[in-house]
């Protein structure tokens, strides 16, 4: 798995595999054990394809009652234990490691409550997220996060990694629109938080459990809160001459206390691979590529139009359409929502980066990653969510080069440090996962870590659920705070550090 280090397996539990394997059939019967090696390379990675391992065993539990028995059997042996939705995580959040049950939640795949007084559907986790959209969609409803995998991803997984979308800076990201979770602890026990209503007493566990990564407890139930579909929708699709116009445009119009319901941008490389790929009608001629949507009632909608425009062609805007029919509309989406899989064309490999930053630091990143481009001799093309600051720069690499992945991620790494150094954040909605997972000490000091340790010790105290994920050390709860070197040596030498 190329350079990445990963917890060392438990030579105790590899030597129990079959006696394991046999348990779980118990637990789960029928087909829902997987332990052939040929059948578990579909387990073996997620969407973040340069890492690969094959799990323990591959475990696919139908009911609640079975996960809490595989969670409660995993717990007492001392087995480690990764969950995982669809596997479209982008982070290396759900790549399996070789001493770990690999729980799969895609047979959790009904949706369990409707209502349309309350605004909310009830799901399992394995439910995609445009799936919780079709279910409403007949009486005027939607789920507005709306991740460009959203055909295939789970809501269980857009828990756990907070997903956003296209329409995040107006509506939220997934942490905004979840209202209550079922989830289950390492322990076996069933727990629930928040519910039906808006806001939940106490502590904001919910909040702590969205965006967790699969490190605290597993999701059985997801309750969302969904919307009407506004009166109106209208979009602009606007060309301009550099980047850095299109990054001025995009902070002058969140400065005019404009919120579009969407706000996402692209640059060269994007727009020729995404007009190429959709043909929705892109300007060719330009460097960035803003579409813009409002939404509301026509009157606010034709209003805010002018506005737009207005700002753009201050900024020197060279082209500027504004969708006539809500067929155009969706055109000017479709490149955007195509435009990975579009890129994929241009390019043997990839490599999807997440950082978020502050909007007017815009055009400071863009040219930085321009001179980044040209000192490690790779292509980047980007997409982003340009409304909440959100970068999803697309490496171009090929892996068939000896040194070029290599090379990728270091470049990828550098984007993120530049993100930090601007004010931003490692992530926006990908998670940490492995991807980021050594980085983390450039945005967090040790005490932050500890800390955040710390919660992850408050639900699983023996660190079996996806461990060698998001921190970069493995240590156990009983050393946090206590880390001192003496003459060279630490304390407790015996524990795994990576």
């Amino acid at each position: 798995m190329s350079g990445l280090v990963m917890p060392k397996p438990d030579d105790a539990t590899m030597r129990r595999r079959a006696e394991i394997v046999a348990d779980m059939r118990i637990i789960v019967p029928g087909e829902g054990v997987v332990d052939a090696t040929n059948e578990m390379r579909a387990f073996e990675s997620d969407g973040l394809t340069a890492y690969r391992q094959l799990p323990l065993v591959v475990v696919l539990p139908e009911t609640v009652a079975q996960v809490s028995r595989v969670l409660k059997y995993c717990n007492d042996r001392n087995i480690r234990v990764v969950p995982r939705g669809s596997g479209t995580s982008l982070s290396g959040g759900a790549l399996p490691l070789e001493d770990a049950v690999l729980l799969v939640m895609s047979r959790f795949n009904r949706i369990l409550a409707i209502d349309y007084p309350d605004r909310i559907v009830v799901a399992q986790p394995g439910v995609t997220n445009l799936g919780i959209t079709i279910a409403v969609e007949q009486e005027g409803f939607y789920y507005a996060p709306d991740p460009s995998s959203q055909i295939a991803c789970s809501i269980g997984g857009n828990v756990a990694e907070n997903s956003g979308g296209v329409h995040c800076l107006k509506y939220g990201l997934t942490a905004n629109n979840v209202l209550g979770i079922e989830m289950v602890l390492m322990n076996g026990e069933v727990v629930r938080l928040g519910g039906n209503h808006l806001d939940s007493e106490g502590y904001d566990l919910l909040g702590v459990m969205t965006g967790s990564e699969g490190l605290l407890g597993v999701v059985t139930e997801v309750t969302v809160r969904i919307l009407k579909k506004p009166e109106t929708a209208r979009a602009l699709l606007i060309g301009f001459p550099t980047s850095e116009q299109g990054g001025q445009c995009v902070a002058d119009i969140i400065g005019a206390g404009i919120i579009p319901g969407g706000m996402e941008m692209m640059d060269r490389p994007a727009i020729h691979a995404a007009e190429d790929f959709v043909h929705a009608g892109y300007p060719l001629d330009v460097e960035a590529l803003l579409i813009v949507e409002l939404d509301g009632p026509g009157v606010e909608v034709d209003h805010l139009i002018g506005l737009v425009e207005a700002i753009a062609y201050r900024n020197g805007s060279t082209t500027c359409r504004i969708s006539q029919s809500e067929q155009e509309r969706l055109s000017f989406w479709a490149g955007r929502k195509a435009a990975f899989p579009a890129v994929g064309r241009i390019s043997p490999d990839y490599y999807c980066m997440d950082g978020t930053i502050p909007r007017k630091e815009l055009p400071r990143v863009l040219a930085g990653m321009r001179e980044l481009s040209e000192k490690y001799g790779l292509g980047v093309a980007n997409v982003f969510h340009a409304g909440d600051g959100n970068l999803h720069p697309l490496i171009l690499y090929d892996a068939n080069v000896p040194g070029e992945l290599d090379k990728a991620e270091s470049f990828g790494a550098d984007i993120l440090r530049l993100c930090v150094k601007v004010g931003g954040v490692l992530t926006g909605e990908h998670g940490v996962g492995v991807e980021k997972r050594d980085l983390m000490p450039e945005m967090f000091n040790q005490i932050d870590l500890d800390q955040q340790m710390r919660v992850k010790c408050a639900f699983d105290p023996n660190h079996l659920l996806n461990p060698g994920k998001v921190f970069p050390q493995l240590r156990r709860c009983a050393e946090l705070g206590r880390m001192h070197v003496h003459r060279g040596q630490v304390a407790f030498p015996d524990i795994p550090r990576f």
